[in-house]
């Protein structure tokens, strides 16, 4: 037997399930870091900041960056959400995203998550890591503004099926850093 949580657990019966949920602690994943960078354009909901700490940390990005004014940056309703991961990843509050993709223009690919009248479907597109990826993020309500859209080397959307034509800022998140984690480990 060993010590688990509080927990007793009998190894034999351990072994016999073997859909057992895993807990923080006994997970085999290997924590690594991808080279993106997930830009916020003024991203303000503070449980939306929140949720996109959790996914940054769950998905290995090396850098999370809010553009904006005002950003409940901590806030009680931030931290509800972010679990603590706010703790774990590495990020920066920028006032302008105008100078910021300036300075990174030259070191990274800059992808847009936009839906827009030139934008290719995120299924259908390679992902270059031959640079580091800034992955642009819009407003909750407005998307990637046109001046940001017109300064990326991409813009990529999530295909939607239903009568909605957006999705949650996070929820997009989410699935842009899973398509570019999975080719990333190709």
């Amino acid at each position: 037997m060993f010590f688990l949580k509080t927990k007793n657990i009998n190894l034999k019966e351990l072994h016999q399930n073997k859909y057992m949920q895993l807990s923080h602690y006994n997970t085999t994943f290997t924590a690594q870091k991808h080279p993106i960078t997930v830009v916020c354009e003024n991203v303000t909901n503070a449980p939306n900041i929140g949720s996109l700490f959790r996914i940054c940390d769950a998905f290995g990005v090396q850098k999370l960056i809010f553009t904006g004014e005002h950003l409940p940056i901590p806030s009680r309703k931030m931290q509800k959400t972010s679990r603590a991961t706010e703790k774990y990843v590495d990020y920066q509050k920028v006032n302008d995203i105008q100078t910021y993709l300036a300075t990174i223009k030259e070191t990274h690919k800059i992808i847009c998550l936009e839906i827009s009248d030139n934008s290719t479907p995120i299924q259908g597109f390679s992902f270059d890591f031959s640079k580091p990826i800034a992955l642009i993020i819009g407003d909750e309500n407005f998307g990637v503004s046109e001046n940001v859209l017109q300064q990326s080397d991409a813009v990529i959307h999530i295909n939607m099926f239903g009568e909605n034509s957006s999705m949650n800022v996070v929820q997009a998140t989410n699935i842009a850093l899973y398509e570019m984690t999975k080719q990333f480990q190709k």
